[in-house]
């Protein structure tokens, strides 16, 4: 396994230690899970490093004391209900974060990881909450090819190249980013960091990445600006999202991306079908901008309008069909 490979590895082992145990976890307990080889500096730094990490993801590491009554060596946990997506009142920043944090989570490298490391809990006698590993929606509304080298290059801090088309271009061209982080903004995955060609802070969509993108570089190469905050300079550098809105209805349990940009949810509506309930689900992105994510959903979306989404829906469903 790769270096990086190595590294998502343990900060989703770690997610998962602080996510599945009831009280807090001492950093003993964590080290000997997850770091039993490091000396005490190395593990003293990839462990702030790793905290650091999940919580620029937004992960709610919480630190409080292992008994309430004496002032002891503090321990660490993620509360569920914290990190869990309710469904209603859920602001974009929480639902960008949980959906990056669901496509690494479900990356196919990473199911064994997940299973292993709560199996290792469980040998090691701690009391596992298993249902807090249900957080996520087991499914996301995009899958852009080029998502696994930006990820993986922003965790190494490697440079990327890639071959991109703008809007309205006959062709693609080269470009050259040190990339800082990879979010999702209205609908669409981006890849935020420093373009080197242009020497300025650049976002890109990835699904208007042509081929395949690749590392140039050694990793370490650069680091990212202190302070920088990747979403809010993707929502400064991204086009305004589409105005106006669609509606669509959406099986219970399911669409947790679109109820978070939701304006309203109606429950309990007559749909396509009777076997499973269905809401009604209204979101302020109309046209097709939001096709890729409505697509993303399968039989468990139906577009009711506006009519050009669903026109683009149906065409495209019907173009794989061909």
């Amino acid at each position: 396994m790769s270096a990086t490979g190595r590294k998502s590895e343990r900060l989703l082992n770690l997610l998962i230690m602080l996510l599945v145990q009831r009280h807090y976890v001492s950093k003993d307990r964590i080290r000997e899970f997850l770091y039993p080889d490091a000396s005490d500096d190395a593990f003293e730094k990839m462990f702030e490093r790793d905290k650091e990490e999940l919580r620029s993801l937004g992960v709610p590491i919480e630190v409080g004391n292992m008994d309430a009554y004496f002032d002891d060596e503090p321990g660490y946990r993620v509360r569920p209900d914290k990190l869990a997506l309710p469904d209603i009142a859920l602001t974009g920043d929480e639902a960008a974060v949980i959906g990056l944090a669901t496509r690494v989570w479900q990356h196919a490298r990473l199911a064994d990881a997940t299973t292993e490391a709560v199996r290792k809990l469980t040998a090691l006698g701690v009391e596992v909450d298993e249902s807090a590993l249900d957080i996520a929606e087991p499914r996301l509304s995009a899958d852009e090819p080029s998502f696994d080298v930006f990820w993986e290059a922003t965790q190494e801090r490697t440079p990327v190249e890639f071959d991109y088309r703008r809007p309205g271009a006959a062709r693609p061209t080269t470009r050259h980013l040190q990339p800082w982080g990879v979010v999702r903004y209205s609908g669409r995955w981006y890849v935020v960091g420093f373009d080197t060609d242009r020497q300025q802070e650049r976002v890109f969509r990835l699904s208007r990445v042509e081929g395949e993108a690749r590392r140039r570089g050694e990793p370490g190469s650069y680091d990212v600006p202190p302070g920088t905050d990747v979403r809010a300079t993707a929502v400064r550098l991204a086009p305004a999202p589409a105005t106006g809105e669609a509606v669509v209805l959406v099986r219970r349990d399911a669409g947790v991306a679109l109820r978070a940009d939701a304006v309203s949810v109606e429950t309990d509506v007559a749909g396509p079908d009777t076997v499973t309930p269905w809401d009604r689900v209204r979101i302020n992105r109309g046209g097709t901008g939001v096709a890729d994510e409505v697509l993303g959903y399968g039989a468990a979306v139906y577009v009711e309008s506006p009519e050009e989404l669903r026109a683009e829906v149906v065409a495209r469903l019907q173009a794989v069909l061909a």
